[in-house]
């Protein structure tokens, strides 16, 4: 029966919500998979941890996580890209690539990334990161390896297009990951991380191919496929592992103590400027995605960038081969770049986080590749082209991670996020498919149209990233003025309606 206790009987006190949250962590090893917090109301303080614990405590997070979703990135971005190395394997020869077929079979891979990017992204909370991208690159792993016996250019096709499709969710769905663990300011260095995995795929790519080469001839099989089969089997291996070292997130987390899972959920409750995250997925997220204006414009930034990437992922061995040098040594020599933009990716993100400023990574990057292309299109001497190969490698690696963490700091709720995310993933890979139809065979060994066209993308960038800084600016004064009009009024926002308009909230600070 409802109502007041009657006599000789007490209410039960209230817990505080702060037990809540240890007890609901606990209950968590005996199956329950998603804590409660209490409605609406304020979380409380979180466990008392020292500077120290608090370094040790995301140390432990990083060790969990970091590690094995930046080999999974290693071995996405190798096998969208081997495609590359294994052109000079005899992959043209033999299937016949002439004319723009070359080119058309990486345009189809981007095709299908970017139809599935967005409900790829969507399902990430619905299947769980511990199954969803494991089992991703375990498709996209045999999808690879399959590349490696197709026997014409329609086969090619085909293959890529399901290449594409199987890799759609992975990049989107990491990025959505880390932010449900890291807060605002702790996520560059992460990305960081990450994209340094991509980075230094073109290394090792460059150095595996190398190596793959000596199969040639091996059952019967050139060389570029055996650089498809064994990259394809050592992805479907990483896949395997990660089904059982991934973990979800930080209410589920299992190497966590109850109190450090209070402590990391807490932290992301709070991260947004006390704005909150709305978790329910609602149709409206996907509007608001879609009519943010920060969405398209650092979206096309991104596009500008990763064409750049691109570029230089794609056919930096044909540009080295195009300096004279045999197919065996423009491998090797593939490889020093990408070390020099796998340490400025780590330096840059780790500084990028310190000062909480994303705008000035992204401009220098763009300068770098403005200054590389450049250079490539002159009539430069032999050493100063290759030199020009280091400045765009750093430059459009370096600026990814930036670009792509400043659209994730600034939105707001988990499902926005997605879509946002993935708007931005999708015009990124779009620049991909535009890089994969500039350089073409006919206009080797200087590519007058590619690095002329890429030129043109990167000054896009940079007219863009100043406007985007403007912008931002101006939003932060009129929210600070917004708030204090309403603390001079006596007005606050209820939890509910904060969770609501997510980054519109006058709380939420733009990062600039």
């Amino acid at each position: 029966m409802s109502g007041n206790p009657t006599d000789g009987q007490k209410a039960a006190p209230e817990k505080d919500l702060g037990v809540v949250l240890i007890e609901e962590a606990r209950s968590l090893s005996d199956g329950s998979q998603t804590p409660s917090y209490g409605g609406d109301r304020e979380l409380p303080p979180p466990p008392p941890l020292s500077t120290e614990e608090q370094r040790r405590l995301w140390r432990k997070i990083d060790w969990h996580i970091m590690p094995i979703i930046t080999i999974m990135y290693l071995c996405s971005f190798v096998d969208r890209s081997n495609i590359g190395n294994a052109k000079l394997q005899g992959l043209v020869t033999q299937l016949d690539l002439t004319g723009n077929r070359y080119n058309i079979a990486l345009t189809m891979y981007f095709i299908s990334y970017d139809v599935c990017a967005i409900p790829a992204s969507i399902v990430l909370k619905k299947f769980r990161p511990s199954r969803w991208l494991p089992g991703i690159t375990v498709l996209w792993g045999i999808t690879t390896s399959l590349m490696g016996i197709v026997k014409n250019y329609p086969q090619l096709v085909a293959v890529r297009l399901c290449l594409g499709v199987a890799e759609a969710g992975f990049a989107p769905g990491v990025f959505i990951y880390l932010s449900m663990w890291y807060p605002r300011h702790m996520l560059q260095t992460r990305l960081g991380l990450f994209w340094g995995g991509a980075t230094l795929a073109g290394a090792f790519s460059g150095l595996f191919a190398f190596v793959i080469s000596f199969m040639s001839g091996t059952a019967g099989l050139l060389g570029w496929s055996w650089i498809f089969i064994i990259e394809g089997i050592i992805t479907v291996v990483v896949g395997v592992i990660a089904f059982f070292v991934l973990v979800d997130f930080p209410n589920t987390a299992r190497f966590l103590t109850p109190e450090e899972r209070t402590y990391v959920i807490h932290r992301k409750k709070v991260d947004n400027s006390s704005v909150g995250e709305d978790e329910h997925f609602a149709l409206r997220h996907v509007w608001e995605a879609f009519t943010d204006w920060q969405v398209w414009l650092i979206s096309l930034v991104n596009m500008t960038v990763l064409t750049a990437v691109y570029g230089i992922s794609l056919f930096l061995p044909s540009t080295i081969n195009g300096f004279g040098f045999n197919a065996t040594i423009s491998q090797l020599m593939t490889v020093p770049p990408y070390v020099v933009a796998t340490a400025t990716v780590i330096i840059w993100s780790i500084w990028s986080d310190r000062i909480k400023k994303r705008s000035p990574f992204v401009l220098c990057g763009l300068l770098l590749c403005l200054t590389g292309f450049a250079i490539n299109i002159s009539n430069a001497s032999i050493g100063v082209k290759y030199f020009a190969t280091f400045l765009v490698a750093t430059g459009a690696y370096g600026a990814y991670p930036a670009d792509t963490c400043w659209l994730t700091n600034n939105l707001a709720g988990h499902y926005k996020r997605a879509v946002g995310i993935a708007i931005q993933v999708i015009f990124g890979t779009s620049g991909g498919a535009i890089a994969s139809n500039i350089f073409r065979s006919q206009d080797a060994p200087r590519y007058i149209l590619g690095n002329g066209l890429e030129m043109m993308f990167v000054s896009i960038g940079l007219i863009l990233t100043p406007i985007i800084l403007f912008v931002y600016t101006r939003e932060n004064a009129r929210k600070g003025a917004r708030v204090r009009d309403m603390e001079e009024r006596g007005e606050k926002y209820a939890p509910e309606e904060l969770r609501k308009m997510g980054d519109r909230a006058p709380e939420f600070k733009y990062t600039l």
